[in-house]
């Protein structure tokens, strides 16, 4: 595959980058014609499913047309545990918008066979057409989804065993760190890059290596976004402190839509 140069956009602060992609979901929504999406987690998303909530709630966009993938989900916790993607979601956005029941997908992380599971993931979202738009945050390792450092650019939804610096940095989510999980179910890097276009959110000094790595460094295994540079439509949004370690700085006026 032929390196492709993502849109770079970088913006002053994270409230700001929330807000700018923010609007690039909600342009994208706002005709209201049939779209799937595909779903992150973490600190970096909440803010920006609140401001979609919020563009629900006052009637400038609607999920009744939305289908949606996530990313990831733990291998052994309950949907129902607060630690769960499942709950994250629930909370942050199913809960609060109107898409059709059953429309929302996750992974089922308590399956008794991980591995069908993901073949069963893997085989909807072919049946679904593919995603869209796919939202992604990026690791401080520089993950995508749970796809970890040494992930196969041709990898497909499947197990993985997570990095401990991942599980360190999702440990907020648990009782105790001993309680957080050491495997995932993960869309695999070529599901990811199947998705029609990208928007990759990245905020914070923790991010900056990573990024610099992702969008300048080689194209390697060692840093799986880096693997977004082979797909032709990717736009990464930045806070300064994210784009920190870049070694040039993009121009913010040339990018096209997500």
């Amino acid at each position: 595959m032929k390196e492709q140069a993502p849109r770079i956009e970088v913006i002053g602060n994270a409230a700001a980058v929330a807000e700018r992609a923010a609007a690039l979901v909600i342009a994208r929504l706002h005709d209201r014609r049939p779209m799937t999406l595909g779903l992150a987690t973490g600190a970096t998303m909440a803010p920006l499913y609140a401001r979609l909530v919020a563009a629900t709630c006052a009637g400038v966009i609607s999920f009744r047309t939305v289908s949606s993938f996530n990313l990831d989900e733990y291998v052994g916790v309950a949907p129902q545990s607060p630690g769960s993607f499942h709950a994250y979601m629930q909370q942050h956005l199913f809960g609060h918008v109107d898409m059709e029941a059953g429309r929302a997908r996750i992974p089922d992380g308590t399956a008794d066979d991980v591995a069908a599971e993901a073949a069963r993931y893997e085989a909807q979202i072919a049946a679904a057409g593919g995603i869209d738009l796919l939202l992604l945050g990026i690791g401080a390792n520089g993950h995508i989804g749970f796809n970890e450092p040494g992930s196969d650019f041709a990898s497909r939804t499947r197990e993985v065993r997570l990095d401990e610096a991942t599980r360190i940095a999702n440990a907020i989510n648990f009782p105790d760190p001993a309680s957080v999980p050491e495997r995932a179910i993960t869309m695999g890097i070529a599901t990811i890059l199947e998705a029609r276009s990208i928007l990759l959110i990245a905020k914070g000094p923790e991010k900056a290596a990573a990024v610099a790595a992702a969008i300048e460094g080689p194209i390697t295994a060692a840093c799986p976004a880096s693997a977004l540079r082979l797909h032709g439509n990717v736009d990464i949004l930045c806070d300064e402190a994210a784009a920190a370690a870049l070694a040039t700085r993009p121009h913010n006026n040339n990018r096209r839509r997500a």
